[in-house]
């Protein structure tokens, strides 16, 4: 069988080659998202003792999400111009480059300014990662199957990013936190080489010469799938994983023995773990029903439980199901949105597509640590997280209406829109 990338999107690659380059992408995306969880528990803490106030920790959280923004857009052109397998690893070895400035930052004067420029640089190696693994599988999977593949790709950084904040979370405690940081690094650093010996080019296209790294897509059906991601996100990571340790702290809530900064890597991971499970679930359900919305509609409403669950969550046995529906809600959304976007975006036009949905999604994510942290000292725990919890059914509204108005139907056939997106123009 010829497995060089052309036209016809199924007939390029068996099954077993296409669980391959995904397999091979995940485990890079796995050990290199380490870099991306190890920060969150520690960081907050760090906080009180660099003495720097709370709207600058926010603000260093969210710095690798405010570099990706300017970034994922031309990775997006650059992945249609030249390909996915460069941008990838160049993409890994920027991340680990960002990991290793956490332990500069530890020994270095203004450590706060070192923290800031490990989070711009791993940003911007992650506006390449992203944009490329979503690129790969929508080049490698059909419809039958782009769910899966999408929930694969985004579960392997997911899974990644627990044992990062549990790294971050439970071996500071234990080793100290330089030491937490270095094995960080020497994961993503595994991650890179992995990718050099395994990742396969997969984006080739006739018009990819043509496309410029600043070319973005501006599509219906990309704001459509930018705008949930940016909701999802924005109450996800940019408001729980931002203000925890502090809820922990406040509430006297633990697990394990540990302290609120312990702990908060644990419940963390419980919710990134829902997360990575239901994204898998959420993808392959999604290729099987042979529609994507009524999927997302579920996984939205169930992160909307979830966040009024932790409104008013009062200890380690009610915080923990509310991290479950959360994570559930974020992780059942991600692999039949990015599928939907593949499905309504021609092939040469996907890494564009990909670039510009991270870029909302990271201004999502960018924005809510750094309005998160400062409103819970002025408001409180509970009017934010509730405030959260509309965001998801907000963004259930514009997928209908936007969804709607590109397909004429609520719920239009999965299949249906792979074959419409074929006959779509630049």
């Amino acid at each position: 069988m010829d497995e060089t990338p052309g036209t016809d999107e199924t007939a390029q690659y068996s099954s077993r080659r296409q669980y391959l380059i995904i397999g091979s992408v995940v485990a890079s995306t796995f050990f290199v998202g380490f870099g991306g969880g190890v920060i969150f528990p520690i960081l907050p803490n760090l906080g009180e003792l660099l003495g720097i106030s709370p709207f600058l920790v926010g603000f260093i959280l969210s710095a690798n999400r405010f570099s990706r923004l300017l970034a994922s857009a031309p990775a997006g052109g650059l992945v249609d111009r030249v390909g996915t397998r460069t941008p990838f690893i160049v993409g890994l070895l920027v991340q680990s480059v960002g990991t290793f400035g956490y332990v500069v930052a530890m020994v270095a004067p203004l450590p706060e300014a070192w923290f800031l420029l490990a989070r711009i640089v791993w940003g911007l190696g992650s506006a390449l990662v992203f944009a490329t693994a979503y690129t790969i599988a929508a080049d490698v999977s059909g419809a039958d199957s782009r769910g899966t593949s999408m929930g694969l790709i985004r579960g392997g950084s997911i899974f990644g990013f627990p044992t990062g904040l549990v790294l971050g979370g439970v071996v500071s405690e234990l080793a100290g936190i330089r030491a937490a940081f270095l094995v960080a690094t020497a994961f993503s650093l595994l991650a890179s080489v992995m990718a050099a010996l395994t990742v396969p080019e997969t984006h080739v296209t006739d018009t990819r010469e043509a496309v410029a790294p600043w070319n973005v897509d501006t599509s219906v059906t990309t704001i459509i799938v930018g705008l949930v991601n940016f909701a999802v996100l924005f109450a996800y990571i940019g408001a729980l994983f931002a203000t925890l340790v502090q809820f922990l702290s406040v509430h006297g809530i633990g697990v394990l023995g540990f302290d609120a900064q312990g702990s908060s890597g644990i419940f963390m991971a419980v919710t990134v773990l829902a997360a990575a499970t239901f994204m898998f679930a959420g993808g392959y359900v999604s290729d099987r029903t042979n529609s994507r919305v009524p999927t997302l509609l579920v996984f939205l409403l169930v992160s909307f439980v979830g966040f009024v669950l932790l409104a008013g969550a009062s200890s380690a046995a009610t915080l923990t199901v509310a991290c479950l529906f959360i994570g559930a809600g974020q992780g059942g959304t991600s692999g039949p949105l990015m599928a939907l976007l593949a499905d309504l975006t021609p092939d040469e036009r996907m890494g564009r597509a990909s670039g510009t949905t991270n870029v909302l999604g990271d201004v999502g994510g960018g924005l809510g640590p750094l309005l998160s942290v400062p409103l819970v000292d002025a408001l409180g725990f509970a009017p934010v997280y509730a405030a959260c919890a509309i965001m998801p059914l907000v963004a259930g509204g514009i997928l209908l209406v936007g969804i709607y108005r590109e397909t004429g139907a609520l719920l239009p056939a999965t299949r249906e829109q792979s074959r419409a997106s074929e006959s779509l123009d630049d």
